[in-house]
């Protein structure tokens, strides 16, 4: 009968394995530590993820995040930690059923509402950098509303409208510091330096076909 209760308790102990719940207790690379009660705390196993072959994610579990913990067998030594229940800690950050999103630690959001058809990144004091050969925008219409730096050439094939002003100058180079193909056309003054291409006077003046002389400043 000892012998009965004793494999009765054991089997037990094993199914109670199968699946545990706790919260991470530390972290090392690919592999956790999970607190599953007071007094006990798994050995490191590695933790689930997305994709681990030629495609890889990676979002390595925070300590104090609750999760499972898979155990083969219902041997601890051989379990699979698999990231992630909401808990008092680290509540659901959102409640929208059309909201799919990532919050990080820094404040940083990415989220996109498939109702609304919106997708933001908030990066505060961040940089967001994109290395390609190519970016294309096939928006109709795109705003920045702060500065905007081109580092090289700045080539654009439809019509330009600058409503505040323009200043131009060579490089470091030298040359001109603008070059114009074809007509411009000023609603009020053209500035060469003082001379006013509308108000300037012409020296010289004869009668007759003679040509008049060059501009005064």
């Amino acid at each position: 009968m000892h012998c009965m209760n004793a494999d009765l308790s054991d089997l037990l102990r094993l199914l109670q394995n199968l699946i545990r719940l706790g919260t991470i207790a530390e972290v090392n690379g690919a592999k956790a530590r999970v607190r599953l009660g007071p007094t006990l705390t798994t050995e490191w196993l590695k933790w689930s993820t997305r994709r681990a072959g030629s495609t890889r994610t990676w979002s390595a579990p925070t300590v104090g995040e609750q999760v499972m913990v898979f155990s083969p067998g219902g041997d601890l030594t051989r379990g699979i930690i698999l990231p992630a229940l909401y808990s008092q800690e680290f509540d659901a950050p959102e409640t929208s059923d059309t909201i799919h999103t990532t919050h990080y630690p820094d404040g940083a959001v990415v989220q996109y509402d498939h109702a609304a058809h919106a997708l933001t990144a908030t990066l505060p004091g961040g940089t967001a950098t994109i290395t390609a050969d190519k970016v294309t925008s096939n928006a109709p219409s795109t705003i920045c509303t702060g500065d905007l730096t081109v580092m090289k050439n700045l080539i654009v094939n439809g019509a330009t409208a600058l409503n505040g002003g323009v200043n131009a100058k060579a490089g470091a180079a030298g040359g001109v510091a603008m070059a114009v193909q074809g007509t411009i056309k000023a609603s009020e003054d053209v500035l060469a330096g003082a001379i006013s291409l509308a108000k300037h006077a012409h020296g010289g003046v004869k009668g007759g076909g003679d040509q008049s002389g060059g501009p005064q400043s």
